[in-house]
């Protein structure tokens, strides 16, 4: 698996994501927002957490435009699997690879805290080594992670299993308490139509070995290897 992460001024967990990847077996590449190719072979694109050009604007909003975003929009729409993880999240939404936004939390303060997050489908290249309601242990550290969009695209979601974590208790039940940020339905992370672009407020590369405290965000990374695996084979 060929795993290329991109770096934008003020990301903060590039680093994290590639450490990541290569725990799960991934060869990885490092991506500057600059570019203007990708590296030949390349299965998936992450875009980490952090706080892309100082989140001035609105989050994800500036680097959306980046030269690099040109690629990765390309690569999506060509079938590349392409994960966006926080910030990441909110630069896919901004781009227009996944529906709604991330809006600042209800409480209108960050939260960094570990939640619980409930597998919603495991029909995806994301989540299939998990098991249906499976609940993981992965932490959040965002400020605009409430996922907001119309009722109609949240239906959509529901309707079509895009909704892919949610968050619950750690008895696997989503209440208002288990929700860090307000967001609709408890939405932590959804996949587009298609399901080869996803994104994730929590950030499992922070839970990717148990020195860290949990090691279910691996859950996620080994899912990709996995699919990978399979589309070669």
């Amino acid at each position: 698996m060929n795993v290329g992460v991109v770096t934008f001024p003020g990301s903060n967990c590039d680093a994290d994501a590639r450490y990541g990847a290569s725990l799960a077996g991934a060869t990885v590449h490092a991506l500057w927002h600059k570019d203007t190719s990708l590296p030949p072979g390349l299965d998936v694109i992450i875009l980490p957490g952090g706080f892309s050009y100082g989140d001035y604007l609105r989050t994800g909003a500036i680097a959306r435009f980046s030269p690099i975003m040109h690629e990765v929009i390309g690569f999506a729409n060509g079938g590349g699997l392409v994960f966006g993880i926080c910030n990441g999240f909110q630069i896919l939404c901004e781009s227009g690879l996944l529906p709604g936004a991330l809006i600042r939390n209800r409480n209108l303060s960050f939260v960094c805290k570990d939640v619980h997050l409930r597998v919603e489908n495991t029909d995806t290249p994301f989540s299939n080594v998990c098991s249906q309601g499976q609940v993981l242990r992965i932490p959040v550290a965002h400020g605009e992670g409430r996922y907001t969009a119309s009722d109609d695209v949240i239906k959509g979601l529901e309707d079509n299993g895009q909704v892919l974590f949610r968050y619950v208790t750690a008895d696997g039940v989503p209440t208002d308490e288990s929700n860090p940020n307000g967001s609709l339905a408890n939405i932590a992370g959804i996949t587009n139509a298609t399901r080869n672009v996803m994104g994730l407020m929590p950030h499992p590369e922070r839970a990717c070995e148990p020195l860290l405290g949990s090691a279910d965000g691996m859950a996620v990374f080994q899912s990709l290897l996995r699919h990978c695996n399979a589309n070669v084979a």
